[in-house]
């Protein structure tokens, strides 16, 4: 597999090794969800022990309203914290191009971002 098909795969793994635990096999209950998020993207999303905040996604995320949040709910939670990602990035990086334009010249082509 490719880096970026084995990294797929574990997102598919993480969410299997949440939704296995309660009820239906494949979706997730606001309790998994719950410990999914904690463990899994307490860096990624705040206040990820804050009830009030844990509600509200479950309730984005549930978008049938069935109670259960489905894989193909879940993957909205991971496109959004991708985004986000993404964009903290372009951040970060153009705080440094902006940082070193001020000094010496940053050579842009010499600039990795993984």
């Amino acid at each position: 597999m490719t880096k970026l098909e084995d990294h797929l795969e574990g997102v598919i793994n993480i969410f299997h090794q949440y939704s296995a635990r309660v009820g239906h096999f494949d979706t997730l209950s606001k309790g998994e969800l719950k410990q999914l998020i904690t463990r899994e993207l307490a860096n990624s999303i705040k206040n990820t022990k804050d009830k009030a905040t844990i509600d509200q996604i479950f309730q984005d995320l549930d978008a049938d309203k069935d109670g259960q949040v489905s894989f193909n709910e879940f993957v909205v939670l991971v496109c959004k914290v991708l985004k986000t990602a993404h964009e903290d990035i372009h951040k970060e990086v153009c705080a440094l191009c902006s940082f070193h334009a001020r000094g010496p010249q940053l050579d842009r082509t010499s600039l990795v971002l993984f």
